[in-house]
């Protein structure tokens, strides 16, 4: 009774459309949720994210949730993870993300989930990382062990929104740094971040754990751009 009345006076809306959300939904409304743009990538070893890395470094799988296009659906609701404090996109990302990577048995051969880190002062600043609740849900899904503090930002970089491809094409391995590298020693690490571009970022982190010994890198993004 108290929450219905809180809702009359402070309604829920929709992160992607403003829209007041009904009572079975959550963050995003039905017809919002039906227009985001699923990949199924999770489905086809041979996959558009896959194809990005190849002969940069070597995945086992890899697969984003949806795909981003410029002004579109997944655009706005990744904008409010990221820049309005809607941190929750991120956990609802993981969880259905989850649901999909049921269908697949590679998930089962992941050891480790690792996200693609922030510097401390853009994680101060905003707040939290924008991939730790997607990240964190689907360690909490499969049972999988969940490290934040392997993969370092050692330097703040400039925001990569604003940049064009080529720009972003540029990562320098110096800005990621490894630690407690025997934790992920000979295991299967699952990658996390939000959006794949250039993939340059994701390149980086990737080759950076691989100076530990013997480990696979399998990568799950949130999205891909198109």
């Amino acid at each position: 009774m108290i929450a219905d009345l809180f809702n009359l006076f402070f309604p829920k809306t929709c992160v992607t459309c403003n829209k007041t959300l009904l009572k079975n939904e959550d963050l995003i409304c039905l017809f919002c949720r039906h227009q985001l743009p699923l990949t199924n990538f999770h489905l086809d070893n041979e996959n558009t994210v896959k194809k990005v890395f190849y002969g940069r470094v070597p995945l086992v799988n890899a697969t984003s949730l949806l795909f981003f296009y410029k002004k579109g659906i997944t655009q706005r609701l990744l904008h409010a993870l990221k820049y309005k404090g809607e941190k929750e996109v991120s956990a609802y990302l993981g969880s259905w993300t989850a649901t999909e990577l049921e269908e697949t048995n590679w998930i089962k051969d992941i050891d480790v989930i690792i996200p693609v880190p922030l510097h401390k002062k853009r994680l101060k600043k905003r707040g939290y990382n924008q991939v730790e609740g997607f990240g964190r849900t689907l360690a909490n899904h499969f049972s999988i062990p969940y490290e934040s503090n392997v993969l370092i930002k050692k330097s703040a970089t400039r925001t990569q929104v604003f940049k064009g491809r080529l720009a972003r094409a540029v990562i320098k391995p110096h800005h990621f740094s490894l630690q407690q590298k025997e934790k992920i020693t000979g295991k299967h690490i699952l990658l996390v971040d939000d959006i794949v571009t250039t993939g340059s970022t994701l390149e980086t982190c990737a080759t950076i754990l691989q100076e530990s010994p013997d480990v696979k890198i399998s990568v799950a993004t949130m999205a891909i751009t198109i």
